[in-house]
């Protein structure tokens, strides 16, 4: 099947197109408002966010850091985006979720922009409420990771090479570089999937729709030059700063998280196939009730969608499914890619077997209001569940007793909001028996410092033994902050209960100038102008 142009725009009233803009952009708003709710998330939004906000506070737009020391796990995209918000709009937790909103606002308006193109206005109306009533954009699309972005950059790239091999015998040149531009900016979101997953998907498409032979018209030279100009820069630069960065992000952070089972998160086969229901309910079950039309190929045409598309969206999402499926690891966010297909799916599902009933608008109306109130309560009750394992509480204690020039040590647990919160200066001191870790300690957080220190001797300093605590004990200017009932404190001489939260205490070194648990007058040099910066953010947000 060799289709040679794309089905006609359907003729629509401007007003109608108003009103699906509209309602994408409600959609959006709607998204800010529940990101506005609720603290950081720990592990994955401190950790991010933190080093978006290092990358701004150090100056250092080459290298991202976590506590001071390289963090090569995933590019620099979006450390860089988060830095710039930070530095428009200050440092708070909606500036960091700003970028992964922008880009479910992107994957939004592409998904509507396809769907008005191969289908009707009314079907891709309806495909924007799906998708923007979902938890998969009203959570997944607020929270701080680098899995949106590179979902979004997906989608756009599937978009625009479908489009571009839709127009006849040969592929437009410009959406084909279009394509080659999302690629690279997927690339610098999450590494090689941003490349991977368009390039399957398309290549499985092309293979059963009989238009393969159309990729040998690419335009190859002027996309890849365009993909080499955007991506591979940082990469190279990197590896030139930090010899054996290639081979530690390639091989060690994506083809062997891929392949090997010794990494967290394992997870059945089936996890994704429940991870859709979540993220898109209640919408995926109207695509997935086409599932029984598959062996009947002419019948896509009754579905208000042409076959070529139909295919499309079906190998999109099986092709990702099975691609993700595969690994022992797994988290929700990595199938993020597959809810625009699915979304259209489900629209051309509502409006074959919903739409004629006249109950059928009410119904899409409190269903979608049901979506929203699940949203609401999860963005209230999450702050509630997390509370005993962020440290927010703390931080705003420590910024304003604390000092730029004191230090702050840690151990037993990384306090990954701490930083942000506080608004802190100079990296925390990481005590732990490092040498022991580095034999038995799994992937986690311990392994994340000591893997990136490995490319730093400087920044590898922060990681210091624990004899240390006893060195600066009689000493005034250092703070410890622990799990509340840490057994690293008990005995512990020097050191002064200075403030209990929910689920971390500080400790104050020089033990004459706290009072056991009590919260500790200042010392002179820790008065509020010499405060950390998250003292005032505090005080001026009503923390």
């Amino acid at each position: 099947m060799t289709p040679t142009s794309l089905s006609p725009i359907p003729l629509t009233n401007t007003a109608e197109r108003r009103r699906s803009w509209l309602v994408l952009a409600a959609l959006w708003l709607l998204l800010l408002l529940l990101a506005s709710l609720r603290p950081l998330a720990v592990p994955d939004e401190g950790r991010y966010g933190e080093i978006g906000r290092w990358m701004l506070v150090s100056g250092d737009w080459l290298t991202p850091r976590l506590n001071g020391i390289p963090f090569f796990h995933k590019p620099a995209l979006l450390y860089w985006l988060e830095a710039i918000s930070l530095a428009l709009f200050g440092i708070h937790e909606l500036a960091l979720r700003l970028v992964p909103a922008l880009h479910a606002a992107l994957m939004l308006v592409a998904l509507y922009l396809a769907a008005r193109r191969i289908c009707s206005e009314q079907v891709a109306r309806r495909a924007l409420w799906m998708l923007g009533s979902s938890l998969g954009f009203l959570v997944g699309g607020q929270y701080v990771n680098h899995d949106m972005l590179v979902a979004s950059w997906i989608g756009v790239a599937i978009w625009c090479f479908a489009f571009a091999f839709a127009v006849g015998d040969k592929p437009d040149a410009t959406l084909a570089r279009l394509g080659f531009l999302a690629c690279a900016l997927g690339m610098l979101s999450k590494g090689l999937i941003g490349i991977a997953l368009p390039g399957l998907v398309i290549f499985c498409w092309l293979l059963w729709t009989r238009q393969l032979k159309k990729i040998l018209a690419l335009p190859w030279l002027s996309g890849l030059s365009l993909f080499a100009v955007v991506a591979l820069p940082w990469f190279v630069l990197a590896q030139q700063k930090y010899p054996g960065f290639f081979d530690y992000m390639f091989v060690g952070q994506q083809f062997n998280r891929y392949t090997a089972s010794v990494y967290n998160n394992p997870q059945p086969w089936w996890f994704y196939l429940l991870a859709l229901v979540l993220l898109l309910f209640p919408w995926v079950f109207f695509a997935l009730a086409q599932v029984r039309r598959v062996t009947a190929m002419t019948r896509a045409t009754a579905l208000d969608i042409p076959e070529l598309w139909w295919r499309l969206c079906w190998v999109w999402v099986l092709a990702i499914l099975l691609f993700f499926s595969v690994p022992h690891s797994k988290l929700i966010g990595y199938i993020l890619p597959v809810l625009p297909p699915l979304a259209l799916l489900a629209s051309l599902g509502w409006q074959r077997s919903m739409a004629p009933r006249r109950w059928a608008q009410p119904l899409l109306a409190g269903l979608l209001l049901l979506n929203g109130a699940l949203a609401l309560g999860l963005m209230f009750k999450v702050g509630d569940v997390t509370r005993a394992s962020r440290t927010q509480d703390v931080a705003a204690v420590l910024a304003c007793a604390a000092s730029p020039a004191d230090t702050v040590f840690v151990s037993d647990a990384y306090p990954y909001d701490l930083p942000f919160y506080a608004q802190t200066r100079q990296p925390l001191v990481v005590l732990q028996d490092w040498p022991t870790l580095r034999r038995q300690v799994g992937d986690g957080w311990q392994r994340e410092l000591f893997e990136g220190a490995d490319f730093d001797a400087r920044a590898a300093q922060v990681l210091q033994p624990l004899d240390r605590l006893r060195e600066v004990a009689p000493r005034a200017g250092h703070w410890l902050v622990v799990r509340t009932g840490s057994a690293l404190t008990q005995g512990l001489s020097g050191w002064a209960l200075f403030y209990t939260g929910a689920g971390w205490s500080i400790f104050q070194s020089g033990a004459s100038n706290a009072g056991a648990g009590t919260l500790a007058p200042k010392r002179p040099e820790a008065a509020e102008h010499k405060s950390l910066p998250g003292c005032k953010q505090q005080r001026d947000t009503g923390g």
